[in-house]
């Protein structure tokens, strides 16, 4: 029978709920959004709404393994912990290291920390929550004295001007950005800027984008707090009563309108309408993500926005304030518990004998570090240099996800002992280890996220463990207890480590630390089962949780008042130059999610964008065409991508999406080209800004493939692996020629049925095309298309031939002249991914109905009418 469980969504730091039925018998899935959890209100995003699609047991990685030979728990959890003694023994506490993810449960994070820092003591855990977060954790630190993220998602509401700087809310928090267009629709008055060097789909609700220079937002908001202060616009009263450090400030923002419009690069007039409109709304929010956070400078941006705030007291009051939209599910659980490598616990840091000296008490250990470990880049460097020699990843992919990517693959390959957590099998990290350890996966795990607006909600368990999965904190928990700290590590249940988390949260606090959760401490086992989601602090003071944090002028600094934080723009440490004329820009997609582990596995997530792009704008895409490959070099690597020409970019940026691996493209890994400068006080990648060249790709020849079932590559230098619903299709380029078409193809085909296989072939040798099709029992089985001069054939009216029981005669010929059959239908480019609508499907019903607004063709075709986030490119198809 099926059952209903109220569960977390497993993306981004929104943190929607989700109502999941469970049909355990056959293991599905129907996802649906939790219309109580006040994150979302019952609203997914394509990801969100995909996840039932995710949860096949295929790829999983359900049994230990150890050099590649499955084994038991026992075996793999010994040795694990036997290396990390004799490690320790041989070279000291700092040659072992933890790297976490904010894809972990708060539980397990606790555990993982507690290990390292308390028992092995060592500081060596981070997270690649440090890619994403820390530059914020910094500014709230220099400016609030704690990482207090002050306000809420009812402020989008109530606010009279919402800024999104570096963020592309529409595609990577879609269902707040969807919260924000329904705030402006209700209130046309509600001013939206966006900051942002690329024209992104966020910019359809905008009343102003302001196009920066890459890098320059620091430079932005000092010119804005000279503009409030040179316009009388600033709150003298409240700089006075809870705040400091405000003359120093002031006296380095001192850059007129004029000196910030040549540094950025932006029309004066637009610039005063921006600094106009922020001094006359009281009720502003700054919401800034990773456009502001990766990068060199990273902390100073955050302090240079939240300086703007404090300057004029909104902060802590509905509808304003600076507000950081974190990345990932658990990012900010990960930092209360002290994740990253700077931190203790239950926001405690090295920074203070004191807190060290708590943390010590508490946990009851004679070993804990007295120091902060490597961040995240400095890990990986640390393990290429050998001082490292035994590192446990847990549930992320740094191969693909780290700057300098191909220097984070050496480093692990020459690494004397490498153990990854992870419930995927085959990952471009995975492949690097020599300890593999089953860990449940998200509709398995059970325990909790925090979301952007510091709500604790429940992720709960949908399935019993596939195979021998267990969960992190269980994995962590018997190899403390073989390294011989049994009494420290005792849990049976994730209730107990949320107890003793909330605990810690409130011992010795008195007010003294942002985050308390006290009154969690004592929670029974089915307190914690039915717990709703709350936002931080819950303790005596605030029992049912607090909105927001500040509104009575106190903080968290030793005086209780704000710090100004003077800023002095700097411009990215490596520029474009003669041989890297331009700056690449990463981010992510509406529909993918990191390294692709899970949203790949969903067919409709595939189909927006199938590929690696590069968008280039028309001034330097000198020798490059549309849809051709390309070639993009920095000092640090290269990678292939399709092209896409759009004056979305500024001249001389080019952007790439984040996501690809080795183990759906070849030479798709955008992290191989990315610097590994970071932030000097956060020591945050910048991400943002690397010189890059990029030349036309030649190949010999280009071709895909569409086939029914997953093949074994043969793979020539360019390739790209998509799921779709009933087929895989692979996009191809060579730079060689094979002798002959049939025999690479057949080779290719070598596992299938051969026997009571069809072929249809063409071959025109002159024009360099071959196309074959290959039919068992009149049901098309796979299509290969190759050309060296001509065009290939449209792909989306193909693929709907596999859903067809048999093909009928036209169809079988319309495979070989790669033409749709009179009558058949080419959706075209998938458009909207929550109802799998094509761009010549939504072109054709505007046409044929005469549709006006994005609304008439969802009531039409219902796209756009779930998350909301093709509505830019409806509205462009008007």
């Amino acid at each position: 029978m099926n059952k209903s469980i109220q569960t977390t969504c497993p993306y981004c730091g929104v943190g929607c709920g989700i109502s999941a039925k469970v049909d355990e018998a056959h293991h599905r899935l129907k996802i649906s959004g939790d219309t109580a959890h006040p994150a979302n209100f019952g609203r997914l995003c394509s990801k969100g709404s995909a996840l039932g699609e995710t949860v096949e047991l295929k790829g999983r990685l359900l049994q230990p393994k150890v050099y590649g030979r499955e084994t038991s728990w026992a075996e793999a959890l010994d040795l694990v912990a036997d290396s990390f003694i004799n490690t320790i023994k041989k070279y000291g506490a700092d040659a072992v290291a933890i790297y976490g993810s904010g894809q972990l449960l708060t539980e397990d994070y606790y555990v993982a920390n507690k290990l390292m820092k308390g028992f092995i003591g060592s500081g060596n855990m981070d997270t690649n929550s440090r890619l994403c977060m820390s530059s914020s954790v910094a500014g709230h630190k220099r400016a609030f004295g704690s990482d207090t993220v002050p306000g809420c998602y009812e402020d989008f509401e109530q606010a009279e001007m919402i800024i999104l700087i570096g963020s592309n809310a529409a595609w990577c928090h879609p269902v707040s950005f969807q919260r924000i267009r329904a705030a402006k629709e209700a209130n046309p008055a509600l001013k939206i800027v966006v900051i942002d060097p690329r024209r992104t789909a966020s910019c359809d609700i905008a009343d102003l984008h302001l196009a920066l220079a890459s890098g320059s937002d620091a430079a932005l908001f000092n010119g804005l707090l000279h503009f409030l202060n040179e316009q009388n616009a600033l709150d003298s009263a409240y700089i006075k009563a809870h705040t400091e450090g405000f003359t120093e400030a002031l006296n380095a923002a001192a850059i007129d309108i004029e000196q910030v419009a040549k540094a950025c690069r932006l029309n004066k007039d637009d610039l005063h309408r921006f600094y106009q409109w922020f001094a006359g709304h009281e009720k502003v929010i700054s919401l800034y993500s990773q456009g502001i956070n990766q990068s060199s400078s990273g902390t100073d941006k955050v302090n240079a926005i939240i300086n703007c705030h404090l300057a004029t007291g909104r902060i802590g009051k509905p509808g304003m304030g600076p507000f950081s939209l974190t990345g990932q599910p658990n990012a900010m659980g990960g930092r209360e518990v002290g994740g990253l490598s700077h931190q203790l616990a239950a926001h405690m840091d090295f920074s203070y004998a004191d807190d060290i000296d708590r943390v010590a008490r508490f946990w009851n250990t004679q070993n804990i570090a007295q120091k902060p470990g490597y961040p995240a880049v400095e890990l990986f460097d640390a393990i290429y240099d050998g001082k490292v020699k035994a590192v446990w990843i847990m549930g992320t992919n740094p191969v693909v996800s780290l700057p300098n990517a191909d220097k984070v693959k050496q480093a692990l390959k020459g690494c004397d002992f490498v153990v990854v957590s992870d419930c995927i099998a085959d990952t471009d990290t995975t492949d690097l280890a020599h300890v593999l350890l089953p860990a449940q996966g998200w509709s398995e795990k059970d325990g909790t996220v925090t979301n952007s607006e510091r709500r604790i909600s429940r992720q709960r368990a949908l399935f019993k463990p596939a195979g021998s999965t267990k969960p992190d904190w269980w994995i962590i928990t018997q190899v403390a207890r073989r390294m011989g700290f049994e009494q420290a590590f005792h849990y049976q249940s994730p209730v107990e480590i949320f107890r003793e988390h909330a605990a810690l949260s409130g011992f010795e606090n008195n007010g003294l630390r942002d985050f308390d959760i006290s009154a969690f401490a004592d929670i029974a086992p089915l307190d914690y089962d039915q717990l709703q989601p709350t936002q931080w602090p819950v303790n005596q003071a605030y029992p049912q949780g607090r909105a927001r944090l500040f509104e009575d002028g106190q903080f968290f600094t030793g005086s209780g008042k704000a710090q100004f934080i003077a800023i002095m723009p700097r411009a990215p440490v490596n520029q474009p130059d003669q041989d890297y004329p331009l700056i690449l820009n990463t981010g992510r997609l509406r529909d993918q999610w990191h390294t692709m582990t899970r949203t790949a596995i969903a067919a409709k997530l595939n189909q927006h964008k199938p590929e690696p792009f590069v968008e280039v704008h028309p001034d330097d895409a000198e020798g490059l065409d549309t849809n051709s490959l390309a070639t993009i070099e920095s000092r640090w690597g290269s990678m292939i991508a399709r092209v896409q020409i759009t004056d979305s970019q500024l001249p001389g940026n080019i952007f790439v999406p984040m996501h690809w691996t080795e183990q759906y493209a070849g030479r798709g890994r955008m992290g191989a080209l990315v610097n590994a400068v970071v932030d000097p006080v956060s020591n945050q990648p910048e991400s943002k800004h690397t010189p890059v060249r990029i030349k036309a790709y030649q190949p010999a020849w280009q071709g895909f493939i569409l086939s029914r079932c997953e093949l074994n590559m043969i793979a020539p230098e360019y390739w790209v692996k998509i799921k779709g619903e009933l087929y895989y299709r692979y996009e191809l380029a060579g730079m060689t020629l094979p002798e002959n078409w049939r025999e690479w193809a057949q080779k290719i085909f070598s596992d299938s049925d051969g026997g009571s296989t069809q072929w249809q072939e063409y071959q025109d040798s002159a024009r360099g095309n071959y196309r074959a099709a290959r039919i068992v029992n009149n049901q098309l089985e796979s299509i290969v298309a190759i050309a060296t001069e001509s065009a290939l054939p449209e792909r989306n009216w193909l693929t709907g031939l596999f859903a067809k029981a048999e093909l009928e005669k036209a169809e079988r010929m319309a495979l070989l002249t790669g033409r749709p059959p009179l009558g058949g239908v080419d959706v075209g480019t998938i458009v909207c991914a929550c109802f799998n609508v094509g761009e010549k499907t939504i072109q054709a019903a505007i046409k044929e109905k005469g549709l006006k607004t994005h609304q008439e063709v969802g009531r039409c075709l219902k796209a756009g009418t779930n998350c909301g986030s093709c509505v830019p490119e409806i509205k462009a198809l008007l």
